[in-house]
């Protein structure tokens, strides 16, 4: 696992900051872990941090009146969120809940706040981050409605390979089939199945506790 000063110099915001800037971000960012099942934020709690994964999965999921629960998307090691959140100042909007014991970076609004105002760099990021962000919701819900399992599968895994909100996923993804089974609404056994036939047309590999994607711009135009 990363130092939080590795984390911290591997992010795409980090490198434009000032030294000073940057050095601010590491000292007053908080670590802590977060156990398999647990919550790493609850819905409706004031927004008081920027929230980065060091290490270990989460997904962004919320729960309706009549006691369905929805994901939205996962968030694995090296993805920051709740930048929209915090611009706005309102109530958190989700929960994020930890698929696996994983280990958070907290940074606290005052510091967030300090790098908007004194970074032109990291203003030019949160405009891509936020742009990437509404490109893959918007991407969601196209899934939900337009396409099967298998290419729902397909789009779900492809969009957590997005270099820019997770710059720490390389080819190999570490992920049960259960986890992504939670990630995109498939039981264990529907994931399974569609795994096997995205596998068979070549574009990824099965691992054990684990996913090597092959051709990643094949999983996103996927809807067979």
């Amino acid at each position: 696992m990363p130092t939080l000063a590795e984390f911290v110099a591997a992010a795409h915001w980090a490198p434009g900051l000032e030294p000073s800037l940057r050095q601010r971000a590491i000292v007053e960012t908080v670590v802590r872990p977060a156990p398999a099942g647990s919550l790493v934020c609850r819905k409706g709690e004031a927004v008081e941090h920027w929230i980065g994964v060091i290490e270990g999965l989460v997904k962004m999921a919320n729960v309706s009146v009549d006691g369905k629960p929805t994901s939205f998307t996962g968030i694995p090691a090296g993805g920051w969120f709740g930048e929209g959140s915090l611009l706005k100042d309102e109530p958190r909007r989700y929960d994020i809940v930890a698929l696996r014991d994983s280990t958070i970076a907290y940074m606290p609004r005052a510091t967030f706040m300090a790098l908007l105002d004194g970074s032109v760099a990291f203003n030019r990021f949160l405009l891509i981050q936020l742009n990437e962000r509404l490109g893959q919701f918007i991407a969601m819900v196209e899934h939900d409605r337009l396409l099967g399992p298998d290419a729902r599968l397909a789009r779900g895994l492809a969009a957590l390979f997005n270099p820019h909100l997770y710059p720490g996923v390389g080819p190999t993804l570490p992920i049960s089939q259960e986890e992504l089974g939670q990630l995109v609404g498939l039981s264990r056994q529907r994931v399974n199945q569609a795994l096997q036939r995205l596998e068979q047309a070549g574009l990824l590999r099965i691992e054990y506790g684990g996913v090597t994607v092959l051709d990643l711009e094949g999983l996103r135009g996927f809807e067979r």
